[in-house]
């Protein structure tokens, strides 16, 4: 195991753990029995995350923080354990309709946060900044992009893409947002939410932006692309009614491309 800073290392003792490969995250998460030790490098998101993480104890079912140290660039976030299921777990792919039921209580938990306080912002200006700096940067991924992204029916570049999310910016409606409201960052037992985790973009941001996320996340969960199993049973429009809201697919789609700039 990396070495570990004393306070941590104190805290874990000689528990049995495994490492957790889900999701596409950098960071190296080891899973004791009761506790979750997160281990990234040092950045904005790394700090955001246990920032919001606090903030959010007595709003939301999230990870209660059990330490969180910082030794030679790199960020330990020691969390307890969420109960229940990933909602990507097969019980609710192979059940759409309590699939879409939890994750409707999953946006709607985040959508009733009072962000008055609310500690960061990821609203459009601020979140087409970061965009250009990782485009300057040349951070973007183009071969995690979604195929029709770029190429002969897409955008040229991610500079080209830059410039029709700056020059398209849609009216925003704000409120808490995950940032990341994919499948395994929402837990829960049978239709009821018991964890949000993965905080670290986590802010103020326009409602769209996790409703065209999690779309995104049900289309791949059950079109094999996360998996390479693919299930039946998938509506486009199962979430829409659940939420009782029209979709606005514009709006989706853009917020699909912004997130292909991160």
């Amino acid at each position: 195991m990396i070495e570990l800073p004393e306070k941590i290392k104190k805290l874990i003792g000689e528990k049995n753990y495994t490492i957790d490969q889900i999701g596409k995250s950098d960071s190296t998460v080891i899973v004791f029995d009761n506790m979750i030790l997160k281990i990234q490098t040092i950045t904005e998101e790394s700090d955001n995350e246990h920032e919001m993480m606090l903030w959010l104890q007595d709003k939301l079912p999230v990870p209660k923080v059990l330490a969180f140290e910082r030794k030679a660039g790199l960020s330990y976030l020691l969390m307890s354990k969420v109960e229940g299921k990933m909602s990507c777990d097969e019980e609710y792919i192979n059940n759409p309709n309590q699939l879409a039921t939890l994750l409707t209580k999953g946006l709607r938990g985040l959508w009733q946060v009072d962000i008055a306080n609310c500690p960061t912002s990821f609203a459009l200006d601020r979140k087409l900044q970061m965009a250009q700096y990782n485009v300057e940067q040349n951070f973007v991924d183009l071969e995690d992009a979604e195929p029709d992204t770029y190429g002969e029916h897409g955008f040229r570049d991610p500079s080209h893409l830059l410039q029709w999310l700056i020059d398209n910016k849609p009216e925003e409606e704000l409120v808490l947002s995950h940032g990341d409201f994919c499948l395994p960052n929402l837990f829960g037992r049978k239709e009821e939410v018991t964890g949000y985790i993965d905080l670290g973009k986590t802010g103020i941001a326009d409602r769209w932006q996790d409703i065209a996320l999690c779309y995104r996340s049900l289309l791949h969960n059950y079109d094999g692309t996360y998996t390479g199993k693919a299930y039946e049973g998938f509506d486009r429009n199962l979430l829409f009614e659940y939420l009782g809201i029209e979709p606005q697919w514009d709006k989706i789609r853009y917020y699909i491309l912004l997130d292909e700039l991160f």
